[in-house]
């Protein structure tokens, strides 16, 4: 009995260690084949790239044709696609509300105007009083205030370009004051992508309609129009001012660096829209600084900034490109820059506002005695958050609600041919569709041998698989005995997470590759993660063409290596399993069998549900729900064998008819027969 109790208190003693340890599969796993940074460091070069530099101009006249080609693109080719093509053409509506007293000098006029079909932005329209001719007008944007529009600096600003005799707008900001509820957070705007609608879309418009606002006024000089913003505002400033001819004079501040500075200060890399998707295939932001030239432009930065774009990183680029465009119009001085150092952080304070209105005056107000660049103390004029409040509509759309309507006539397909040959066809057409939507290449492999290992009967052995000399894919393989044929295994948890069914395969006599790709398990970048992800899909690729492609060309390379065999691909998770459904849609000869657990039944899931770009990086593919939705990407996996596990009532739903198209294609697909059988 004492050696019973023994035995039993040294094995619970034990169990920590055993359970720290793992099995030996979990051990094999577990261990390191690629660096912690080099996940970064490889999207780091990978992004800054394929960031466009400056093109070359000689005369300002050649410059004029390469800026009118920038603008013109990054307006129909990343801004205004899809359903924002439609969007575009409206007028603005405008919805003139009460005026409460504003201080000496002025009044403020509440409004809102609709960006786009149902969507409200409030307003403050700052009126200098006994308004006579023509005079400036500005659109005072800014940027992640919790209170938006209210925010005491940017009420100062307005105020004071008011008591100077301008008209100024006030719009709050998506995600800001009363438009901060969680379905106007900025990652929410690419559930607009995946409908082919591009989401920074809305951002523009909001600019855009403001100005439309400023310039329908009575008295509004359309030949002296101002953007201002601090941060996110100073985006916006940069953004529309290059963009929107009808800005005459401009000062970001503090809002952006070029692309190329962002891959390597990842404090920069910024939100959806200041990453849109396809963004660098046209221009980059030293292109849109230079696209200001000739008109009036002040460049501010913060020396101490201790949130993002400090001036010693991000200004100089700027100024390098610029400059010499500037002075092909023989306009040098018309491009400034100005450096805070007291405080230094991130601000619009009192120095960079009066860096601002010393603009202002020099080129709104030239030869005018009376307009004054210091600032006027208007401290006891700030109003309360309460005070500036404008009504809206209690439906105000945002972006789920508007990605949900886009949604309804999506995808872009006609029902599957109804015949094998026509299917076959069809098929042919889509997968070109689908590698040219995903971006996907057809990519290659070369493999580095990382190490090996045996325990319990099992064998590793640790490969890098460089895929396209640019991004490595770490991969463990494993096999006990004489193993007949080849899983490729990949989960949205990573390599760790697969160790049960690494276990059942290796029972059944296959040879196990278990793959961490792009974004992925020890592949996942460990700072800014899903920005890198944005940036991807702004130099031109997407992160699912990404992941996908690399997945293709490791089934290629295992059939090569191994057995000659295509390779059967188990994918755990929705993430995964759209990858391999992507994959093996444009690898036909490769992939053979595929098994995917806890698949979406439809693309549509990730607007129903709400998901944020950060949750689910690659399910927000431009245009992907716009083409494609789950049961097409099925399709093109016939007529291999399918089998989807455990699948969701929504899954069961979508793809229950899809078993005897499967069967008239010769395959067979297992686990979605109808939930009405």
């Amino acid at each position: 009995m004492k050696k019973i109790l023994f035995a039993v208190n040294f094995l619970i003693a034990t169990l920590p260690l055993l359970g720290a340890e793992g099995s030996p599969i979990e051990t094999l796993l577990k261990r390191p084949i690629i660096t912690t940074n080099l996940p970064l460091e490889e999207v780091q070069a990978y992004t800054e790239n394929r960031v466009p530099i400056m093109p070359l101009a000689q005369t300002s006249e050649e410059w004029e044709r390469i800026a009118d080609r920038l603008r013109r693109d990054t307006l129909a080719k990343v801004v205004f696609r899809g359903q924002a093509a439609e969007w575009r053409k409206d007028k603005v509506k405008v919805v003139w509300l009460e005026t409460i007293a504003g201080g000496p000098g002025y009044q403020i006029k509440k409004l809102r105007y609709e960006a786009v079909p149902g969507l409200w932005i409030p307003a403050l329209l700052y009126e200098p009083e006994h308004l006579t001719g023509r005079v400036p007008v500005a659109l005072s944007v800014n940027g992640h205030e919790g209170i938006g529009k209210s925010v005491p600096y940017k009420q100062i600003r307005c105020i004071n370009l008011a008591k100077r005799g301008m008209l100024v707008l006030n719009p709050e900001w998506l995600g800001m004051g009363q438009l901060n509820g969680a379905d106007y957070q900025h990652s929410r705007m690419n559930q607009l992508d995946l409908c082919g609608t591009s989401g920074v879309s809305v951002f523009y418009l909001a600019m855009s309609r403001g100005l439309d606002v400023l310039l329908s006024l009575k008295h509004a000089d359309p030949k002296r129009v101002a953007v201002s913003g601090l941060s996110g505002g100073g985006w916006q400033t940069i953004f529309i001012s290059s963009l929107d001819t009808r800005v005459t004079l401009s000062n970001p501040v503090a809002g952006y660096s070029s692309l190329r500075t962002r891959a390597r200060f990842l404090e920069d890399l910024g939100d959806s829209e200041q990453t849109p998707c396809d963004l660098a295939t046209v221009a980059d932001y030293a292109h849109l600084t230079a696209m200001r030239a000739p008109h009036p432009t002040l460049l501010t930065f913060n020396a101490k900034d201790d949130c993002c774009f400090g001036s010693g990183h991000a200004l100089a680029p700027l100024i390098e490109a610029a400059a010499p465009i500037f002075r092909l119009y023989g306009k040098e001085n018309f491009l400034r820059s100005h450096v805070n150092y007291d405080p230094g952080t991130h601000n619009f304070g009192l120095d960079n506002r009066e860096a601002f209105y010393r603009l202002v005056g020099d080129h709104f107000y030239a030869g005018s005695a009376d307009f004054m660049p210091k600032e006027i103390p208007v401290e006891a004029e700030v109003k309360a958050h309460t005070n500036l409040l404008v009504a809206l509509p209690s439906d105000n759309a945002n972006f789920n609600s508007l990605a949900l309507e886009v949604s309804k006539t999506l995808p872009r397909q006609p029902a599957l041919p109804e015949n094998k040959g026509s299917a076959e066809k069809w098929q042919e057409t889509n997968r070109a569709k689908l590698r040219e939507v995903v971006r996907a290449k057809h990519s290659r492999v070369i493999a580095e041998k990382a190490g090996e290992d045996t325990r319990a009967g099992v064998t590793a052995n640790y490969w890098r698989l460089r895929v396209d000399d640019a991004l490595t894919v770490p991969a463990v393989e494993l096999a006990r005995g004489e193993p007949k044929g080849t899983a490729i295994l990949l989960a949205d948890g990573g390599r760790q997470s697969v160790s049960a069914e690494v276990e059942r395969r290796l029972a059944a006599q296959q040879r196990v590759l278990v793959v961490d790709l792009f974004y992925l398990g020890e592949s996942r970048i460990r700072t800014h993660d899903y920005l890198f992800a944005l940036l991807v899909a702004a130099v031109g690729d997407r992160p699912l063409g990404i992941q996908s492609g690399q997945l293709a060309a490791i089934a290629r390379w295992s059939q090569a290596v191994y057995s000659g065999e295509p390779a059967s691909v188990v994918a755990l998770g929705p993430r995964t399993s759209t990858i391999a459904l992507v994959a093996a849609g444009l690898e036909p000869d490769a992939i053979g069998r595929l098994e995917i657990h806890d698949l979406l039944g439809s693309l549509k899931e990730v607007i129903e549900q709400n998901w944020k770009f950060e949750q689910k990086p690659e399910l927000f593919c431009f245009g992907l729900l716009e083409a494609f939705d789950i049961k097409h990407l099925v399709a093109l996996v016939a007529p291999r064998p399918l089998s989807v596990i455990e699948p969701g009532e929504r899954a069961r739903k979508e793809l229950g008819g899809m078993s005897k198209w499967y069967g008239m294609m010769g395959g067979e697909l297992g686990g979605v027969e109808s939930v009405n059988r």
